[in-house]
């Protein structure tokens, strides 16, 4: 009888432990990057499939607003990027794929079909928004990221284990 518990709790564990492993949370993850000690941050991914960065340019002070979308594929489609000024670092103009428009002080650049796996994302260590939104939510990125820090951001899925290892960002 022992013999025969110990065989089945062996095959139970062999059947349901991998299940630990499989990615099927579909999430936006942001992993430390130029660092041994990898630390990723994850947020799971509901139903809406649209969401923004919003920051305050670090020279000219004046609010940017990046929307994106991911793809079925996991990717992340760049959608438009809103701005109130066109000094360093800001387009002021449109490239191939591109359109570019200004509507009451208020720079519009749209992108036609610009999609990309991953982005870094650096934390600065100065006192102006970085923000996350998504599911009209704000998420203060300075307050859930360390400062000072580069993340890779990424849409993917992760496995029960990388959610226990990793630290959630929202309720």
């Amino acid at each position: 009888m022992r013999f025969r518990n110990m065989l089945v709790i062996i095959i139970l564990i062999c059947l349901i432990g991998p299940t630990f492993f499989i990615p099927f949370q579909k999430a936006f993850v942001f992993t430390e990057t130029r660092t041994e000690d990898v630390v990723f941050f994850y947020m799971p991914i509901r139903e809406d499939i649209k969401f923004q960065v919003i920051y305050t340019h670090s020279i000219h002070k004046s609010n940017v607003l990046e929307s994106y979308r991911i793809t079925n594929a996991n990717k992340i489609q760049l959608i438009s990027m809103e701005y109130e000024d066109l000094a360093i670092g800001m387009p002021g103009y449109a490239e191939e794929g591109q359109t570019f428009e200004e509507k009451d002080g208020i720079y519009k650049l749209s992108y036609d079909d610009k999609v990309i796996n991953s982005f870094t994302l650096l934390v600065a260590n100065i006192d102006m928004d970085l923000i996350f939104r998504y599911e009209n939510k704000n998420y203060d990125l300075k307050k859930l990221l360390e400062r000072s820090k580069s993340y890779k951001f990424e849409v993917k899925n992760i496995s029960l284990y990388e959610q226990w290892k990793g630290v959630k960002m929202n309720d």
